[in-house]
């Protein structure tokens, strides 16, 4: 930082911008029409488990066979599934739903490396995103429970994403499940040791939100307890 001849703190000036286009401010309309047939389409569905994972994940892998089955148990208890809509473990919570008669829903965002969406969707309830955003607060508001399998950043977003507003109460308080504790031990013992145990950056109740477990029996029982297993009646997590 520079002084001038009084001693004050300089002045300089702002950096500016190459260009900015006129129509941004249109932008609102695309979203305010993302929302509406986000909630027009969900609101009708009933409550939902969203399954989380990486695209990549081949249909021989463990995590798949597992991501299959969890969405077939889930299915079971009366839930819905609601994925990304793409390949991978999204497309496999799709298909453990759609086989096994249950509502299959994808959330699709449109990426320039991956590829449409999934054939085990629900026509009526496959939809296209542009905006990231207006695709989580889908996924979130009506799902009753979150199961993040092995993924990527995306993955890591939505799962950390999941956390903070149940962590500041800007949702209700849902299970949050990662599955495969090969992949996730790792993570958790770095928030354990460093986040929480060296710099006291989140309370210790914050460990709880993140359960780790192999078995998609497990999941469904964990989802269940958190739950009354007889309830047949559950509310969206928030209201906008």
């Amino acid at each position: 930082m520079t002084e001038n001849t009084e001693g004050l703190p300089t002045k300089h000036p702002m950096k500016k911008w190459d260009r900015v286009k006129g129509e941004n401010s249109w932008t609102m309309f695309k979203v305010i029409s993302e929302f509406v047939q986000g909630f027009e389409t969900l609101n009708k569905l009933g409550p939902c488990v969203s399954i989380f994972g990486s695209a990549r994940t081949q249909p021989d892998h463990p995590y798949y066979k597992m991501a299959v089955d969890i969405a077939r148990l889930v299915t079971d208890e009366g839930y819905g599934v609601i994925t990304g809509g793409g390949p991978g473990i999204m497309e496999a919570g799709n298909k453990g739903a759609h086989i096994y008669g249950g509502k299959s829903v994808g959330l699709n965002i449109n990426l320039p490396f991956e590829q449409g969406h999934n054939q085990y969707i629900d026509d009526d309830h496959n939809l296209n995103f542009q905006y990231f955003f207006v695709r989580k607060v889908m996924f979130v508001k009506y799902a009753q429970a979150f199961v993040a399998l092995p993924g990527g950043f995306g993955t890591l977003d939505e799962l950390f994403e999941v956390m903070t507003l149940v962590q500041t109460g800007k949702i209700s308080k849902v299970p949050i499940i990662l599955v495969g504790s090969d992949y996730w031990k790792g993570l958790k013992n770095w928030v354990k040791d460093t986040v929480f145990g060296q710099e006291k950056n989140i309370s210790e109740v914050d460990l709880e939100l993140m359960p780790i477990t192999d078995s998609p029996e497990e999941v469904v029982a964990l989802i269940n307890e958190f739950y009354n297993e007889q309830a047949r009646e559950l509310s969206p997590n928030y209201e906008l």
